[in-house]
């Protein structure tokens, strides 16, 4: 049995979780954990459980509450963290195996005390940030402890955060220092680390331009917000970039990333990606997908690989990253995750991708089989490509795309998203929001649901917008959303969490002509339809229509198909219907049109 403080309260048995309910037992629980391994006075807990003002009763309720606590261990069969009750207070014993709080901290030593060098120091780092869910203690009712204790928890988190994109510096992986910074530094304005970490990773990537205004957006919210200047450090910085000066190496990075020694020889954890904290649903996919990883060869032979696909934002990064983490024991060579995209959709150079792939290919033989995720793979040449160079390791692909070439060439098993099943999504809100608030508005968050179209993309990023404004409804929440729901699915500040940002770039990515179809299609009053109903509108055969609405189911844009009709999810069809409007020149002459009747 494990406790688990760093996300909602719960304790884990294996795969099963159970997420406590806000009581005065669960506050209890939450400050002994806190401190465990330490006597907690009476008077902390007291404080802890009932606030600054505590009813003259509290210290003979505070002994109910132990009892209560001691017989929900019972009933989980926690018997390996018993409450002690010791002179001047209580006291529970926790190691890493049965806190998450305590491995945190012990990874994060690891990482500090590393004489291996940055790359086990950022795989320990890595690890102890995977530990982290979203909503630390969403479910502990306590205003003193988040007050008190959780702004310490967090600071902890952040402190590693700082450390973990310091060492993605020292290595030269800009690139993933900039994904977890554009997070970071718009929840935590106030963090300067962050935002001097966030300047330098894209003055090293080449883009002088967005460090230049990135450094002057932070400067005017010093100024207007706290009535102070950029530090020293960031001025200068700001300096050696209108320059064009080289900054140097941030240490002594080594020419690639190098995996660890082999666990059995130094006991040291290879590289693996962390678990996706809101990930919910996919059981099917996860279960395919584990099994079959797991069951890979392997030895030098052609690589294994898997595609998952689907539309965008549905999910196909998440599904890996999740599967990655479930089946890292199986990889003894490590988990590495390659973005093969730029930000604006075209495909990453070769060369790059290469470079970041060097250090599994060579390790391989001292190390055993890798899993490799290719994130975004824009086209089929660019999948064979690096599947050439990764003979021996296990390949996990996404794309938006279809890619059935693969298929043919290279064996690939292909597992295409759709959208996640109506109990998917409210499991979804609930590890976000907590279950308590979730349940308190059980069909509003249905209709929330509905409305993101069961979009994960889309959910995650309503849940987060609830998460910050704890005293908006649910309800509220739903009607405000309906009004226009691509422009308000957007997270301020993070220019990723957007719906319709992510979904322009898709559209970015198609032929002119398709964007045309795409455009009309969101026009159709049906809710499936076929090649028959789409050519009037279209001003094309049957024929011509059924090759076009191939080519944009194969882009994720659109679902099912032959022999059964296509049906477009609601957010790209409320995204097609805005590009209709939008599009420069006029769209083929369109008419609503009803499905003929099947027979």
């Amino acid at each position: 049995m494990r406790f688990q403080l760093l996300g909602p309260l719960s304790i884990t048995d294996g795969q099963d979780t159970v997420v406590l309910q806000p009581s005065k037992p669960a506050n209890l629980l939450a400050a002994l954990l806190l401190n465990s391994n330490s006597i907690v006075s009476v008077d902390y807990l007291q404080r802890m459980v009932w606030g600054d003002e505590q009813p003259a009763t509290a210290r003979a309720a505070l002994q109910t509450c132990v009892l209560r606590l001691r017989r929900l261990f019972v009933k989980h069969g926690v018997v390996d963290t018993p409450i002690e009750a010791v002179p001047g207070g209580y006291r529970i014993t926790a190691d890493a195996r049965s806190l998450d709080l305590v491995e945190f901290r012990e990874r994060v030593r690891q990482a500090e005390h590393a004489a291996e060098g940055p790359e086990v120091a950022l795989a320990a780092m890595r690890e102890a940030l995977g530990l982290w869910q979203t909503g630390v203690l969403a479910n502990v009712r306590s205003e003193v402890l988040h007050r008190d204790e959780v702004p310490r928890l967090v600071e902890e988190r952040l402190r590693a955060v700082e450390r973990m994109c310091d060492l993605w510096l020292a290595l030269g992986q800009c690139g993933q220092a900039l994904v977890e910074l554009w997070t970071v530094t718009r929840a935590h304005p106030d963090h300067g680390r962050f935002r001097e970490q966030l300047i330098e990773a894209l003055y090293r990537t080449g883009r002088q331009t967005e460090a230049l205004a990135e450094y002057r957006r932070f400067k005017e919210y010093l100024l207007e917000g706290l009535g102070v200047d950029p530090s020293q450090t960031l001025r200068q910085l700001e300096l050696s970039i209108l320059r064009g000066e080289d900054l140097g190496p941030v240490a002594e990075p080594p020419a690639r990333l190098a995996l660890p020694p082999a666990p059995a020889e130094s006991g040291e954890p290879a590289p693996a990606l962390p678990a996706v904290p809101w990930f919910s649903g996919r059981e099917a996919e996860v279960a395919s997908l584990t099994r079959r990883l797991a069951e890979a060869p392997g030895g030098s032979g052609a690589p294994v690989a898997e595609l998952i696909c689907g539309a965008p934002g549905i999910g196909k990064t998440a599904l890996a990253r999740q599967v990655a983490h479930l089946t890292r024991d199986r990889f003894p060579g490590g988990q590495l995750l390659v973005r093969m995209s730029e930000p604006d959709g075209a495909a990453r150079p070769l060369a790059e991708v290469r470079a970041e792939l060097a250090a599994v290919v060579e390790e391989s033989d001292q190390q055993g089989r890798a899993l490799l995720v290719l994130d975004d793979v824009v086209d089929a040449g660019q999948a064979r490509a690096v599947l050439a160079e990764v003979a021996g390791h296990t390949v996990l692909i996404t794309s938006r795309l279809g890619l059935a070439g693969l298929v043919a060439t290279h064996g690939v098993r292909v597992h295409r998203l759709a959208a996640l099943a109506p109990c998917a999504s409210d499991e979804l809100l609930v590890s976000v929001l907590g279950a308590e608030r979730v349940a308190a508005e059980p069909e509003a968050a249905r209709e929330l649901a509905t409305a993101c179209g069961h979009h994960p993309m889309a959910l995650v990023i309503a849940a987060a917008r609830l998460q910050t404004r704890p005293a908006l409804a649910l309800a509220d929440c739903v009607s405000w959303l309906a009004e226009d729901p691509l422009a308000r699915l957007t997270l301020t500040g993070d220019p990723r969490m957007s719906v319709a940002r992510l979904l322009d770039g898709a559209v970015g990515r198609l032929e002119p002509e398709l964007v045309d179809v795409y455009a009309a299609l969101g026009e159709l009053d049906a809710a499936a339809f076929d090649a028959a109903d789409c050519a009037p509108m279209l001003g094309r055969s049957p024929a011509e229509s059924d090759d076009m609405l191939e080519r944009l189911a194969d882009t994720g844009l659109l679902e099912d198909g032959p022999p059964g009709p296509y049906h477009m999810q609601p957010l790209l069809r409320q995204h097609a219907r805005r590009t209709a409007r939008w599009a420069h020149g006029p769209i083929r002459t369109r008419q609503p049109v009803q499905p003929r009747q099947k027979v």
